[in-house]
């Protein structure tokens, strides 16, 4: 960040890390942390979680900077600052690849290497396996990418074990699996800004109604994988029972979906803003649930 930069300046590198997305990283990451067996200090839980939400930054700024192209063509994305010219596009390079640097080897040198080596895998895929190689080539795109954002509550958990625990993979699996109809529903109702953009998103290539259908397997699938952590042993049974409400309502959701051929794609928009909540009280119950746990 250029030095004497002004108010308006710090915004806009903030932006670049997209903080949205980094809310739910961060809280996926304290997850995971949080529900591992054992415990860490409290001032390395924090430098571990100072570095997933680094990383989530940098893969950001970074994918803001490769992407810069077709982001000018979308109206969701017009108004990044890249595209904009308020951030060139080697400052934002420069700042990814920065905090990229500063969160592995912080991670690793103040917690474990084995959680920084996951931290860096997870930066390289999110930027070459997704940015770069994928998300303008397949509309399995999203499936595949969307291991990227299924890291961070691994990393959380082996920056106190050390080790991939089937736990830790439980909670993988959860993001993983959420991820498609997740951003399914909202493509459903930008299609023509992709379309436009050359971005082959499952609605551009295979339509609205085969989207849909995936959509709504996806949904079925998570609902008796939502409430692993309680069947394993590492939730109690309040998160057991909000992880099966907040899946079915998931499922009647997409159902919704399904069943919508109105031209402005309501209940697609509408599953978009639930599939957030979903996943932010399972991850916020499943953290006051181990909160507890500890406290007991």
């Amino acid at each position: 960040m250029p030095a004497g930069a002004d108010f308006g300046e710090v915004r806009d590198f903030v932006e670049l890390l997209k903080p949205r997305v980094m809310s739910l990283v961060v809280l996926s990451g304290v997850a995971g942390l949080l529900a591992a067996p054992g415990a860490l200090h409290p001032v390395l839980a924090c430098v571990a979680v100072l570095c997933i939400l680094a990383g989530a930054g940098a893969s950001g700024a970074i994918n803001m900077w490769y992407d810069r192209d077709i982001d000018a063509v979308m109206r969701r994305t017009q108004q990044r600052p890249v595209v904009t010219g308020r951030v060139q596009p080697a400052e934002a390079l420069a700042f990814g690849v920065t905090l990229a640097l500063f969160s592995v080897m912080l991670m690793g040198l103040a917690v474990n290497w084995a959680a920084a080596g996951l931290l860096a895998v997870a930066i390289l895929f999110y930027v070459f396996v997704y940015t770069v190689w994928l998300k303008r080539r397949t509309p399995h795109n999203i499936v595949i990418g969307g291991a990227a954002g299924a890291f961070p509550p691994m990393i959380g958990w082996m920056a106190v074990t050390g080790t991939v625990d089937p736990g830790a993979i439980a909670l993988f699996a959860l993001i993983f699996l959420w991820t498609p109809p997740h951003f399914w529903a909202l493509s459903l109702y930008t299609d023509i800004d992709y379309s436009n953009a050359g971005v082959p998103m499952l609605p551009v290539v295979a339509g609205r109604q085969a989207t849909k259908k995936q959509m709504f397997v996806y949904t079925l699938l998570l609902l008796p994988l939502a409430p692993a952590p309680y069947l394993m042993g590492f939730a109690g049974p309040g998160y057991g029972l909000v992880a099966l409400a907040m899946g079915g309502l998931f499922v009647v959701s997409a159902a919704r979906v399904l069943k919508d051929e109105s031209r402005t794609q309501k209940a697609a928009k509408q599953m978009f803003g639930f599939s957030i909540l979903y996943l932010y009280l399972l991850l916020a119950v499943l953290i006051v649930d181990a909160t507890a746990g500890q406290l007991v």
